[in-house]
């Protein structure tokens, strides 16, 4: 992924550029991929300082173009919550050592149609409280407080559900309003059960060789809703974990042209102390798991109920933060230490053999592995005037 780095936790960092003086208007941005492997849907990060030099604050009115002088499609995201977008994102493929050039000015605020949306998401007040999420691969949702307590199927879990999709458009809003997504009519469908497990990648507090989980979401926050990055907040309630309360706010973004989530869980302990947090996979019959301590990886490919064909799930955090592997009654676990700041950051998502995209466990891991490089080495970027 582009412009992301491994800390203690992984977390998106710009990469620093060069930057010359320049005049209000226009600037380059070269961009060089190291790897000697593809990077199809990269997404690159431009921050309000490196655009500066651009004399634009709105950064809604930021164009990028290719070296040949098409439009990309750009969006621009607040990742702080104050309402006032502080990043620019764009994507582009790349190939194994490729260097692209790209230029950025200003223009008309940017208006985006339907069909430019590759991912999107929302908080489901008519559906219980979900939060529902997708983008041209995948689609997720969690559960809000409303479930709770539904005089039908009541469900108190903070996992993380997989809707199975086929098709690069987005669906969440129409699979809502239809009411029958369980059934797959050529798009897919909702074949997941998740319960109280932890389902793709849902997390929680080890301690005293248990894992401790919270309740549903209390709150919702969206910070971009597309039509590139997906970003939102949900904040839950304090839960008990081994005697001691924990808050926790939850941090999700998905990018378009991705497979998994970018996870963040700041916790707040009474007491402080050090943490361990547990990511976990559900466990199923006649699953195939692999783990992998060097890159900080946990995958497994599995049968899907209904016959529905096969789905590959995956975890993936920093190996520096990896503690070990574990499991419960309901899932496989990979725990990873909290940070310092109370910050746990980490990777999960899914494929379908069904939406063409990987047809076998081994193209699976092949493409985590690629995801896994990617996180180590961003793409490099050097901003200067035209």
């Amino acid at each position: 992924m582009v412009t992301i780095s491994r800390t203690s936790a992984i977390v998106f960092l710009a990469a620093w550029p060069v930057l010359c003086v320049a005049a209000p208007g226009e600037l380059s941005v070269k961009a060089v991929n190291r790897l000697r492997i593809q990077r199809p849907s990269q997404t690159v990060e431009l921050s309000a300082e490196q655009l500066a030099p651009i004399g634009e604050k709105d950064l809604a009115r930021i164009h990028v173009k290719d070296a040949d002088g098409r439009e990309l499609l750009c969006q621009a995201v607040d990742t702080d919550g104050d309402y006032t977008p502080d990043i620019v994102v764009f994507q582009s493929d790349f190939e194994p050592g490729e260097t692209k050039n790209f230029s950025v000015s200003i223009g008309s605020r940017n208006i985006y149609t339907r069909e430019q949306f590759k991912a999107y998401g929302r908080f489901a007040r008519e559906r219980f409280d979900d939060f529902a999420w997708e983008n041209d691969r995948i689609a997720h949702r969690m559960y809000g407080k409303a479930l709770e307590t539904w005089v039908r199927e009541p469900l108190t879990s903070s996992t993380v559900d997989i809707w199975s999709k086929r098709v690069a458009r987005m669906v969440v809003n129409d699979w809502y309003m239809v009411d029958n997504y369980h059934v797959d009519t050529g798009e897919g469908a909702d074949f997941y059960s998740a319960g109280r497990s932890r389902g793709c990648g849902g997390n929680g507090l080890w301690a005293a060789e248990k894992l401790w989980v919270s309740n549903n979401f209390v709150n919702s926050r969206v910070l971009a809703a597309g039509p590139i990055r997906v970003m939102f907040e949900l904040t839950y309630e304090p839960f008990d974990v081994n005697g001691t309360k924990v808050a926790e706010v939850k941090r999700i973004s998905l990018d378009a042209g991705q497979n998994l989530d970018h996870f963040r869980s700041s916790f707040k302990a009474q007491g402080g102390g050090p943490l361990i947090t547990g990511i976990g996979l559900k466990k199923v019959a006649n699953e195939r798991v692999e783990y992998n301590e060097k890159l900080g990886l946990l995958a497994k490919w599995e049968p899907m109920d209904k016959k529905a064909g096969n789905q590959g799930l995956a975890v993936l955090v920093d190996p520096r933060t990896t503690d070990k592997r574990a499991e419960d009654r309901l899932n496989h676990l990979l725990l990873s230490k909290v940070g310092p700041d109370q910050s746990a950051s980490y990777w999960a998502g899914f494929c379908w053999d069904k939406a063409g995209q990987f047809s076998s466990f081994d193209a699976w891991l092949a493409y985590l592995n690629g995801f896994s490089q990617a996180l180590s080495s961003p793409i490099e970027l050097v901003i200067s005037a035209n």
